[in-house]
């Protein structure tokens, strides 16, 4: 292929899963059904806290922004893929490539931080609960919801435009289902150590340091449960942080794995697996984990719905 640099390439391809037939088809009926879970699920959880009155708090008022996030995450890129598989075309726009990688890495950047918010304010509920109403106040909760939209996305902006003043000139077929930054970043020639120099700093800084904010709260979190008398006390507790501590390692442990690295140890096929499970996996199980396993979401739920028919 000719040398191309960033103002001559109009477009990428998306090599996604490949384009035989008899594996699109299965794969996009499950993309497709993993989506639809995500999406009703997650909005579900909005309806159910938002027409319930006791749960109006922190702890919900936190879940409904993951749950608004992790629509919006999913949407960036579960719809592109499943256009590129039911139809001939896999090509996407540079300008297309470039939004998609910036309202990507600012969403994942956003969930990193709010996931570490939340463990927080978990923190504060068992550790501290005569302080929780006054250090959680209504002002408090909005400055700690804002910060990870703010922080994710200035990390984005500057990941995006970093790309963007790079030369593709290898090829302009992206081995992923969608545009992300190390396909990218082992498709441009000439100097990128800047890029990298950037994604593994602003990556081991900003996703270790989340991961260590929320593995703190936990261990935090989990002393204090070992204080609890009763047994079944101490089983509920528990079951509940083991679950949220699968997903968040889930989570934190494959997009750290993407990002923190060089970039000449990306592999297609394994990035691809690892990506799906951060990209597609944990969004899908958010709502289970966090929320639908919960008496008074569930209540809250019904209540909607009866409503709604009535």
């Amino acid at each position: 292929m000719e040398n191309k640099n960033q103002s001559e390439l109009t477009h990428f391809f998306l090599l996604g899963f490949g384009n035989q037939l008899e594996i699109q088809i299965p794969f996009s009926v499950i993309f497709l059904m993993i989506y639809l879970l995500n999406f009703f699920g997650n909005f579900s959880i909005i309806i159910a806290v938002r027409s319930d009155s006791r749960l109006h708090n922190p702890m919900y008022f936190f879940l409904c922004n993951l749950s608004f996030l992790d629509i919006c995450y999913t949407s960036v890129t579960i719809p592109k893929m499943l256009a590129n598989m039911l139809s001939n075309s896999t090509s996407i726009s540079f300008a297309g490539c470039i939004a998609q990688i910036f309202f990507f890495i600012g969403l994942a950047g956003t969930e990193f931080f709010l996931l570490s918010v939340m463990a927080y304010d978990r923190y504060v509920a068992i550790c501290n609960p005569l302080l929780y109403h006054n250090l959680m106040s209504k002002r408090v909760c909005i400055q700690l919801a804002t910060g990870p939209w703010m922080a994710g996305f200035l990390n984005s902006l500057v990941h995006t435009l970093l790309l963007s003043q790079l030369s593709y000139c290898e090829s302009n077929k992206v081995n992923q289902y969608f545009c992300d930054i190390p396909p990218l970043l082992a498709l441009a020639c000439g100097d990128k150590h800047i890029n990298e120099i950037v994604l593994l700093s602003m990556g081991g800084i900003l996703g270790m340091g989340s991961f260590l904010l929320t593995l703190v709260s936990y261990v935090h979190i989990i002393s204090s449960i070992l204080k609890i008398r009763s047994a079944e006390g101490k089983r509920k507790a528990f079951s509940t942080c083991t679950s949220h501590l699968i997903v968040v390692s889930l989570f934190y442990g494959t997009a750290i794995f993407t990002y923190v690295r060089p970039t000449s140890s990306y592999s297609p096929d394994k990035d691809r697996l690892v990506s799906m499970l951060y990209g597609v996996v944990t969004p899908m199980l958010n709502p289970v984990i966090y929320s639908l396993r919960n008496k008074d979401v569930k209540s809250a739920l019904l209540k909607a719905v009866v409503r709604k028919r009535s």
